[in-house]
């Protein structure tokens, strides 16, 4: 008698998480998307360029394939409820091409794996360029992997202050925020914070709004020069 194979549940659940096989069934339904399929967009930073809200995660699967995702915290949560305690999960991820792009997220849900799958989707929605320069006075004159200038990050009680490092100092900060910087394309950084660093994800969250607050600080071009500004890939 023949047996009749079962299909592995567990290489089911693998191919639906697969950007690439993902991206074959993509039908685009937003105006970024359909030139994206088009091949009218072939770099994220022409998307960046065009003005057009990032609203689908092929989008970012498209254009960056090299996206690496970690799991930052994963917490459960129950409430309350007439029929008894219902669990729920609380997941924060965070995503990365280690050039120059990191992007950081949370959802919830009733299991583990969709909460992680679901933050993971929101971090790449959440990708932002990062600027990366050469402002240690210890450096010696070139581009460098650590940030321009001193900036500061918070989130809820948690501050994060980073400061430019000189090359080969390496990441001086705690785990958690190194996680952060490492799939920024960061490597060499110092910091100081303050505050309840225990907070996994208010930590994280910190060091993400710092990074995130280069982009909104206002810089001459020959600020830009002299310091070695380079935002996003390094092409």
């Amino acid at each position: 008698e023949e047996v009749e194979e079962k299909p592995d549940p567990r290489r089911r659940r693998r191919n639906q998480d697969d950007p690439i096989a993902n991206l074959r069934k993509w039908e685009p339904r937003t105006r970024l998307g359909a030139a994206v399929m088009a091949g009218k967009i072939v770099s994220y930073e022409a998307a960046l360029a065009s003005g057009l809200p990032i609203r689908e995660v092929q989008i970012v699967d498209a254009l960056i394939p090299t996206l690496e995702d970690q799991v930052i915290s994963v917490n459960m949560v129950q409430r309350m409820t007439d029929s008894g305690r219902r669990p729920r999960f609380n997941v924060m991820a965070c995503v990365g091409n280690r050039d120059g792009y990191v992007g950081l997220g949370m959802a919830k849900a009733k299991d583990a794996s969709t909460a992680i799958r679901k933050a993971i989707v929101a971090a790449k929605l959440n990708l932002i360029p990062v600027q990366r320069g050469n402002g240690s006075w210890e450096s010696s004159a070139g581009p460098g992997n650590t940030i321009p200038f001193k900036v500061n990050g918070r989130a809820a009680s948690t501050r994060v202050t980073l400061m430019p490092a000189a090359k080969g100092k390496g990441l001086v900060i705690g785990e958690t925020g190194k996680r952060v910087l490492e799939l920024a394309g960061i490597e060499d950084v110092l910091s100081r914070t303050k505050g309840q660093t225990r907070t996994t994800i208010n930590y994280a969250a910190a060091t993400f709004n710092a990074l995130k607050n280069i982009n909104s600080t206002r810089v001459t071009n020959t600020q830009r020069e002299k310091l070695y500004i380079h935002t996003g890939r390094k092409l």
